[in-house]
């Protein structure tokens, strides 16, 4: 079925997407809320910033977070002064890769669905004495259900299919940086198209379900809304 380093590609994946989503969706929602109730006049700077990565090639992204990561980056600097281990080639830098390089997709959809709220909803929670705080958790994120499954989806989805970033920042080292889309680059250099057909079929299939789910239960959301 699967060699070895096969399938410790595959869980190494699976971690990096699980752990980047939950760092994207605690960083990513009060950022989305910020930017969707904000009218700060500049605010279309940093929209443009976290938009970035969707236009520009992952290997220039992943060269300038190796830069940053490495030994005389700021990031790699701090983490030397505070103890830590190098964060270039590390699966600690490629979470921090992988939520710079996906943060558009789980930001962009969170924003949309909280632009979509009615102020006079938040507005009437206002008067009724609910604070900043409880309108957010009581209102907001339950309104924005969809946009917040959206953005965990796509932001799963997304790390799960990265290459070049990882690449750059955390080479090819089997066991610890090695994801299934290096995998499956590795088996196509060394001709063994076999490998390569059942990595990627895989991640095909579970790419195809993620975002299955997405429509199906985005449209049940939209039947059963008032």
């Amino acid at each position: 079925m699967f060699a070895d380093g096969d399938l410790m590609a595959l869980w190494l994946t699976l971690k990096l997407a699980f752990i980047s989503t939950l760092i994207l969706l605690v960083l990513g929602t009060p950022l989305a809320w910020w930017l969707a109730r904000s009218r700060w006049r500049f605010k279309f700077l940093l929209e443009a910033m976290i938009a970035l990565p969707l236009v520009l090639p992952p290997t220039v992204l992943g060269f300038y977070l190796l830069l940053a990561l490495g030994p005389d980056g700021p990031l790699g600097a701090l983490s030397a002064m505070l103890g830590g281990g190098s964060l270039a080639f590390s699966f600690t830098g490629l979470v921090i890769g992988s939520v710079f390089y996906s943060l558009p997709f789980v930001v962009q959809p969170l924003q949309n669905a909280f632009v979509a709220i009615q102020p006079a909803t938040l507005d009437a929670a206002a008067t009724l004495r609910a604070g900043p705080l409880d309108r957010f958790f009581t209102i907001a994120l339950p309104l924005a259900r969809h946009g917040l499954l959206s953005a965990a989806v796509l932001g799963f989805a997304h790390t799960l299919g990265e290459f070049g970033v990882v690449l750059m920042i955390g080479g090819n080292i089997p066991g610890q940086t090695q994801v299934v889309s290096i995998a499956i680059y590795e088996h196509v250099e060394a001709l063994e198209y076999g490998a390569a057909h059942g990595l990627s079929a895989l991640l095909l299939g579970l790419s195809f379900m993620l975002l299955l789910g997405i429509y199906a239960l985005n449209r049940r959301f939209k039947l059963v809304s008032p």
